[in-house]
């Protein structure tokens, strides 16, 4: 079994604990939608919307997160039979539905600066112009990409979009709020699939910095917030990229293969002075770098930058990875 995903995915973020919580050995595949790796031809040929994640057992190929989750389950249960691992309620699947309607594209990309928003926007069309011109027979399907990155942009510029989202989130929270004055978890005081729905939602607004306006003001939410973090599934597929320092390690690699293409372009004149130009074929020659280099190489792009400025740069443009 191979999953295909990454860890600033929100639908990413609920398949792979679900895979953790029921013990199923899998394959992982990290495809950074940053980067424009769901764009890739082989990716793409899989799966044409180019969203993550992919769930993937032989033949048998699935897109969708609840349906996904559902399929693990079913894995788990044959599995070990009737020993402890029961199907999901219907409250539970009610439960993945309701939160799963809740689409964090916009929110997430109306919180983001626009220049950061709007160089990675630029970027990632520009991957797909790119793999179309590489791929003739997939063309059409990259052309409607693109028509819908435009989509999005003309959208985002519409405050009703995220008047509506909020309006829904506020909503959902509220409704899980008033559940979990009753139980300790979303259904019962057993952890089930529909926790696993609800926790991005929470880690994305953490990671978003809206937590008190969304999570702390909410004092059951907030108890349900800090219970939920022990897990070791959350520790493992979440925790291990959001927590502390943990983020920026996350991010530094992307931010830096974002704009190693900008930086030569903007300081090639300068670097290519005298002995800076055994730099310049550095810059060019990355993917051969060792890590001792690569780190040399970024922290002589963060005193170009500013230390600052690269900081809150790369942190800001890796959330856009988060809404594909």
């Amino acid at each position: 079994m191979q999953l295909y995903h990454h860890p600033y995915s929100m639908d990413s973020q609920k398949v792979r604990p679900a895979l953790e919580e029921k013990g199923i050995d899998y394959t992982s595949f990290h495809v950074n939608p940053i980067v424009g790796k769901n764009m890739d031809s082989s990716f793409f040929r899989m799966n044409s919307s180019a969203k993550l994640p992919v769930f993937k057992n032989g033949s048998h190929i699935i897109f969708d997160t609840i349906e996904i989750i559902l399929y693990i389950e079913r894995i788990a249960v044959v599995s070990v039979g009737n020993n402890g691992i029961a199907f999901s309620s219907e409250e539970v699947i009610e439960w993945l539905r309701k939160i799963q309607e809740w689409n964090p594209k916009y929110f997430t990309l109306l919180h983001i600066p626009n220049k950061y928003r709007l160089f990675v926007s630029k970027f990632i069309r520009k991957v797909v112009i790119a793999r179309m011109a590489e791929s003739p027979d997939l063309a059409s399907d990259y052309h409607c990409m693109v028509r819908e990155a435009y989509d999005i942009e003309e959208k985002l510029k519409n405050p009703d979009v995220l008047k509506r989202s909020k309006e829904h989130l506020v909503q959902l929270l509220d409704e899980v709020e008033i559940k979990l004055n009753e139980t300790t978890y979303l259904v019962g005081d057993e952890f089930t699939m529909a926790d696993l729905m609800l926790i991005p939602v929470l880690a994305r607004l953490v990671l978003l910095d809206l937590d008190n306006e969304y999570i702390s003001s909410r004092p059951n939410i907030a108890e349900y917030w800090g219970l939920v973090q022990q897990r070791p599934s959350y520790k493992k597929v979440i925790g291990k990229y959001f927590n502390r320092w943990r983020k920026h390690k996350t991010l530094m690699k992307t931010w830096c293969l974002l704009h190693i293409r900008n930086l030569l372009k903007r300081y090639l004149g300068l670097l290519v002075r005298g002995d800076r130009i055994r730099e310049v074929y550095k810059l060019s020659e990355i993917h051969k770098m060792s890590w001792q280099e690569k780190l040399q190489l970024y922290l002589y792009m963060a005193h170009l930058y500013g230390c600052f400025r690269c900081i809150q740069a790369y942190a800001m443009e890796a959330l856009f990875a988060s809404a594909v």
